[in-house]
């Protein structure tokens, strides 16, 4: 099956699958009991109704107007699908939501309006003001966008944005004023060509002067050619930027010692002849997607004195409309800006521009999987997972706001609003979308053992696709091929061994000698090496063992200690480590917590929990956070005198012995860990006050799984794990029926896991795996962005 079908085939179950779609509405409010009830709904709720008719801006005290948006679209120019339809366009303003939820806490219901009249859609529009405290316009077709915004900033008295043109144009104009920098150029001096003349370039040239670049000095093309005074064709947005002089001038005429070239149109329309030809420290920003005017390599094969921005995620530069709208609508809602003037777009402009400047939190480095992103050509603008953005973009926006007239509400105090947005996103939205950029960046090959799965294949499959790893499935190869056909999974590229079969029996014996050598002394004699090398978990593991894999995952259809007694016979534990421990990764609606042991070390003493509890912290790090760790037992500091009380009490003590920088703290009651005022009144001394634990160490086995299983099923958390700690290379252990989605994210895990512990394979490895050398193109997904 090809990869676009496969692709397409994902993305249809991915929206269908479950629940249809991609959004829900969830109450803020307990509404369980019949009181509940009664002040949610009727008699109750006619408490606020009066009090909003006496005065309708308490409709932003006692109602969710003030962080609700509406997605508006009527589907005339839908992605590159264009008219399309309403309903056909729902999908994306959905997925428009998503982005305004997770990146800014901001809640969206998407309006789909079958009406292509302008002014009746603006009517429509109109009506709805009530309802939201902003709206977004996307994918209105030109030139009815420009009409419909510029109405409907005039009428209403909420913040309206068409994002199409103006995401684009403040996210380049960041990126424009930071590789003018860098090439020493002057904005009011330099010569620009842009080639596409719809919404997203109109808004852009409008905003480049703003920022001081002269109308005089742009040559626009569009379909039919330069933009030329004399052309009859031309609406009144163009006209601004009509050349008076020379009406047949070709694209490489226009390119003639250009300092700026501005592409929004369609891909490969850009030459390298046409760059060589730009001035010296020439500006190429080709954001046609998913194919740029001119390929990143092209351009910078032909000049090197070039700085390059995309639309795309897999090269330096992306110009993507996300490092905008999330953060300009939320400093607009949070003064109740009655709109978003050009004061606020040049201040999220000069916002972004200037966080770029800045040092880049180890969070984005790891993310991208760089030691060290600075500013530079390569570097001219914010990357997505950067977790400033918020609490950088939102108040200069809300700033300006308030400063230009705009604010019907102030912020006082700067510091607190700063806190109060990095509070409003906990870090488990940036944690997976950090771990899947981090494994991509250095994928690893990981065996996966119980291969002749559906669930493990779809897994290889989209990790394959994803280019986050390289799968090598172990298995009988005619039983997991009919099994990939039957289920349309795609394995063609993806090598498959038989540890069963006689192919590998010069591997088996290769692999059975050093197994004898490691246990000869502890109860295996060199036939039962032999014998268990048909094993696939003891195969696997000596693949990693041995370097020709970087790390292995197994358990799905095998109990527990049966996966991992491989892993320890073989592999062994980390220098100084005397037991493995696991622990789970939970996402909570609080942000991301750590739980151990919660799989292997039945009751542990008090000097193996406080190994435990270092080698979890070495685990959390690994994760780019720093470890706040509560020992949890049912007492409080000596409350009990008990030996179970006492052991963790020992285990805490033993730890800050052996670490004594570490944040941690016990023994102490779960409850007491996540209360801040009680800790600091009660117990001043405790060195978990002010901080926000996000690491729990169980005194036993049954405390740690009962919780994180309590967690996960009634407590919604999202689970990530067992993750297998104190093993010398990375082995990972699943839970029986894990699904596809759980079994990617202990990918993730195993690739990053990888990255610290394993090298990268020869360059002749390289040579020989042709399955290697084709994931290294960029996927679909990664190239394309976010819309």
């Amino acid at each position: 099956m090809e990869k676009k079908q496969l692709r397409r085939e994902q993305a249809l179950e991915y929206h269908a699958k479950d629940r249809p779609g991609k959004i829900e509405v969830v109450p803020t409010k307990e509404a369980k009991t019949q009181r509940d009830l009664s002040l949610a709904y009727s008699p109750g709720v006619a408490e606020p109704c009066k009090e909003i008719h006496e005065n309708v801006e308490n409709v932003y005290k006692y109602t969710a107007k003030g962080n609700l948006v509406a997605v508006i679209s009527n589907g005339t120019a839908v992605l590159g699908l264009g008219d399309i339809g309403p309903e056909a366009g729902k999908p994306v303003m959905e997925g428009k939501g998503v982005l305004f939820k997770i990146f800014a806490d901001i809640d969206v219901f998407d309006i789909e309006i079958n009406e292509k009249d302008p002014e009746k859609f603006v009517q429509i529009v109109k009506s709805l003001e009530p309802t939201f405290g902003g709206i977004n316009l996307e994918d209105i077709k030109s030139p009815e966008c420009f009409y419909i915004e510029t109405k409907l900033r005039e009428l209403l008295k909420i913040p309206v944005m068409h994002d199409d043109q103006h995401g684009t144009a403040i996210i380049s104009s960041a990126a424009l004023i930071n590789a003018l920098d860098i090439q020493k150029k002057k904005i009011e001096k330099a010569k620009f060509v842009v080639n596409g003349a719809g919404a997203a370039a109109m808004a852009c040239c409008h905003l480049y002067v703003s920022l001081g670049a002269k109308p005089e000095n742009f040559q626009m093309f569009d379909r039919k050619g330069i933009l030329h005074a004399d052309r009859p064709d031309l609406t009144e947005e163009k006209k601004m930027f009509a050349a008076t002089k020379q009406p047949n001038t070709t694209l490489l005429d226009a390119m003639k010692d250009a300092d700026v070239f501005i592409g929004l149109s369609v891909g490969n329309t850009v030459t390298e002849e046409m760059v060589k030809v730009m001035a010296k420290n020439p500006i190429i920003f080709a954001m046609a997607n998913p194919d740029p005017e001119i390929s990143y390599e092209a351009a910078t094969s032909a000049r090197k004195d070039v700085i390059m921005a995309t639309g795309r995620s897999d090269y330096p530069n992306q110009v993507n409309n996300v490092l905008g709208f999330p953060f300009i609508f939320r400093g607009a809602l949070d003064v109740r800006a009655t709109q978003i003037n050009e004061a606020m777009k040049l201040a999220a402009v000069k916002a972004l521009a200037e966080l770029a400047k800045t040092p880049v939190p180890d969070l984005v480095n790891m993310a991208y999987n760089e030691k060290n992103i600075s500013f530079g050509p390569e570097y001219i603008i914010p990357k997505p997972f950067d977790p400033r953005l918020l609490s950088t973009v939102a108040p200069a926006v809300a700033k300006a706001a308030m400063e230009s007239g705009v604010a019907q509400t102030a912020i006082a105090n700067w510091d607190n609003y700063a806190i109060q947005l990095n509070k409003r996103l906990g870090l488990d939205n940036q944690l997976i979308r950090v771990l899947g950029s981090r494994a991509r960046r250095d994928p690893k090959r990981v065996v996966f053992a119980d291969a002749d799965n559906v669930k493990i294949l779809k897994t290889a499959q989209i990790v394959y696709d994803e280019g986050i790893a390289f799968p090598i499935l172990l298995g009988n190869e005619n039983r997991i091929r009919a099994m990939a056909a039957e289920n349309n999974i795609d394995i063609e590229d993806l090598p498959i061994i038989d540890s069963y079969s006689e192919e590998q029996q010069e591997k088996r014996k290769k692999f059975a000698e050093i197994f004898f050598e490691k246990r000869q002394r502890k109860g295996f004699n060199r036939y039962e090496s032999n014998k268990v090398m048909r094993e696939r978990n003891y195969f696997g593991c000596m693949m990693v063992e041995t370097g020709e894999a970087d790390a292995m995952i197994s358990g799905l259809t095998r109990n527990y200690p049966d996966a991992i007694r491989p892993a320890i016979q073989i592999i062994g534990t980390e220098d100084g480590v005397k037991k493995i421990a696991g622990m789970y990764l939970l996402l909570t609606k609080q942000g991301p917590l750590f739980l151990a042991d919660t799989t292997v070390n039945f009751n542990p003493t008090a000097e193996e929990l406080a190994e435990i509890t270092l080698m979890t912290a070495k685990e959390v790090r690994n994760f780019n956070l720093l470890p706040r760790i509560a020992m949890l037992s049912y007492s409080n500091f000596g409350t009990s005198n008990s030996a179970e009380a006492k052991l963790v009490a020992e285990a805490t003590r033993l730890v800050k012995q052996k670490n004594p920088s570490l944040i941690v703290d016990g023994e102490i009651q779960a409850s007491l860990a996540f209360s801040n005022d009680i800790l600091k009144e009660n117990y001043p001394f405790s060195q978990l006050i002010d901080q926000e634990v996000n690491t729990l160490i169980f005194p036993n086995l049954a405390a740690g799984n009962i919780a994180y299983n309590l967690m996960k099923e009634v407590g919604g958390a999202e689970a990530i794990g067992p993750i297998l700690l104190g093993l010398k290379k990375p082995v990972h252990v699943l839970q029986l029926g894990s699904s596809v989605r759980s079994i990617y994210n202990m990918c993730l895990v195993a690739v990053i896991d990888a990255q610290i512990k394993c090298k990268n394979p020869s360059n002749d490895m390289l040579k020989k795996d042709n399955w290697w050398k084709r994931f290294k193109k960029p996927s679909k997904a990664e190239a394309n962005g976010s819309h």
